[in-house]
This record gives C-alpha cells, structure tokens and sequence, in this order.
C-alpha cells in the first residue's frame, strides 16, 4: 500500500500512545498521504514502549515497511513524566496487543528525520503530536532541513484550558523548552490544540461497529476510541471516543477543516503555574505593556480555534474503515 502522485510526504513525531495510534492509523489508510518515516520520543509512555506500540500499529493496520527511529528518552531539561494513568501501562490502553514483529531502524530519530526531510522529492509536512523534543533537537543539530520542510502541523497547546495544568497542555507542558525551540522554527507552523482537539468526537454508534470489524486495524481504532472516552461536557454519549491526535493529522488532509488565526504565540518557560503554557495573543491592539517596553517581535502560528467536527469525524471513519 504505497501512495503515489501528489500525495503529500509526511513524517509523524509521536509518543504512542492511544490517540497516537489513531493518527498513525489514519495516516497510513489516507491515500493523500505519503508516511515517509516515524520517530518516537518519550511522553505518554516511555521512549521504548513507544517504538514498541507504533511499530504495533503499524503491523495491525497493514502499514507498509515505514521506517520508524527511537528519539529522546527524556525532555531537554526536565525529567521524563508519563501520561499513563491515561493511556494504561502500555500506553495503549492495557487492552493486550501482541508484541510487534517489525523492528526500529539502527539510526536514531534526528538522523532519520534528516535523512528523510533532506531525501524527499517534495517539501515534507512534519506532524508531530507528541513533546517536541526530538523535533528542537533537529532543528538546533541540522538546520538546513528547513529548507525542504512545507509546514510543521503540531498537536499542542492551548488557546483557553491546559489539561496537565490550568493552562498548559500535556505535550508542551512535557517540554516547554522544545516547544519554544519550534517557535523559532522559520517554517510556517500550525497549533491544533486543545481548543479543537477536544472536540472531535466518534459517537458510540461508531465506535460499536468499529469494535465489531473483521479488519485488525479497523478494529484496533474502536478499542482504542472506547479506551479514550469523550468528556461529559462534549457528549453525554458513554459510549464516545475522541480522535484526539488523529486530528492534526485530519488537518493536514483537510486544511479547511478548522478555522485558524495568524497569532503570536509564546510559551511560558519560567518556573511556577505557568509553566508550559502556549500564550496566545488574540488582542486587535498592543496594550500596556508593549508601549511602555517596545513591542517585540513573536512567533506568529496559525492557530486552530474551531473545528468541523462532522466533516473531520467522517474523514476519519471513511479513512480508517476504507482500506
């Protein structure tokens, strides 16, 4: 299964991960996409348990022979801090897959993301829904891939809430200074957060026949939508399960999927309550402070702040159930 034509060259940064798997799964049935690699760094889970489950879901899918590199086993600064009272113990919801029989490639992350960047014949999308760590080691070690990069499409951040605190997202959160590293990126960036990650829901309609596919993959995508339950204030349905990641990768088939804004963005890197907090500026004027002390240039990201939750909903069943 080789996409060929004009399908768009991507490479996933991820930390598989139950909502990692679903975009994996996505972007390997999409026939507008072409997955060149997958690197693998630690977050929801440690680093070796992620290589473990994205070559898993590989296999299950049908994926064909993806090269997939082990990246960073901790963030930048701060020590590794999993997500597994999310994503169970395997970080795939504990739901008892076999172990895959793929194995990684013997060159690590950075070194795969540059040879694949540098090798493509068109610009490469990067897709990263995991901590950013791998991806600000690439781009302070070998800047010169910007150069064949289109767009980085990231799932991180957050416009309004955080979840592993008050305002900062879990993957930012995880590290910030990575995250502020991609800021100064020079690529164009687009920042599917919470905002809109939270939305996209699978009602348990779906998910049940998912559930009951003869496919493996097809059905590895409903144990995991029914591992990750919607929340209560999106879909009293139990039954729901969000796509959450698989939807910045939705984004990348679909950009008129979610409405964004050119904003400045900054990441909060001081110790404290707001660390790892994405400071988006949605004000129409400077205020105070940039009077008073000059106004100085920040990142500006297209920032996803609202979603078409049926149209991304049924890109996804259509995708996952099509192959």
């Amino acid at each position: 299964m080789t996409h060929v034509g004009r399908s768009i060259p991507v490479i996933i940064d991820c930390d598989t991960g139950v909502d990692d798997a679903l975009a994996l799964l996505f972007a390997v049935r999409h026939p507008g996409l072409d997955v060149r690699a997958v690197t693998c760094v630690a977050g929801n889970t440690d680093v070796d348990g992620v290589v473990r489950n994205t070559l898993t879901v590989l296999e299950q899918a049908g994926a064909p022979e993806i090269p997939v590199a082990r990246g960073a086993g901790r963030p930048l600064i701060e020590p590794a801090r999993s997500a597994r009272h999310v994503h169970g113990e395997d970080g795939m919801g504990d739901i008892g897959l076999p172990a895959p029989r793929r194995a990684p490639v013997d060159v690590d992350a950075v070194t795969l993301l540059r040879r694949e960047i540098l090798a493509s014949p068109r610009p490469v999308t990067l897709i990263p829904t995991a901590p950013l760590t791998n991806i600000a080691l690439l781009l302070r070690s070998h800047p010169e891939v910007t150069r064949n990069i289109e767009r980085i499409v990231f799932m991180g951040g957050a416009v309004a809430c955080g979840n592993a605190t008050p305002v900062a997202e879990f993957n930012i959160w995880h590290d910030p200074e990575a995250a502020a590293i991609l800021l100064t990126a020079g690529v164009p960036l687009t920042m599917y957060g919470l905002d809109v990650f939270q939305q996209v829901v699978v009602d348990g309609t779906d998910v049940r026949r998912l559930r009951a596919s003869a496919d493996p993959g097809t059905r590895l995508a409903g144990e995991l939508l029914a591992h990750r339950p919607a929340a209560p204030d999106i879909t009293p349905d139990p039954e729901a399960g969000g796509i959450g990641d698989a939807g910045a990768v939705c984004a990348v088939v679909d950009p008129a999927g979610i409405t964004t804004s050119l904003l400045p963005v900054e990441v909060s890197l001081a110790p404290g309550p707001t660390r790892g907090q994405t400071i988006v500026d949605r004000r129409l004027r400077h205020g105070e402070s940039e009077l008073h002390t000059g106004t100085s240039e920040r990142p500006l990201v297209d920032v996803a702040l609202d979603v078409d939750v049926a149209r991304f909903v049924k890109l996804y069943l259509t995708t996952v159930e099509g192959a």
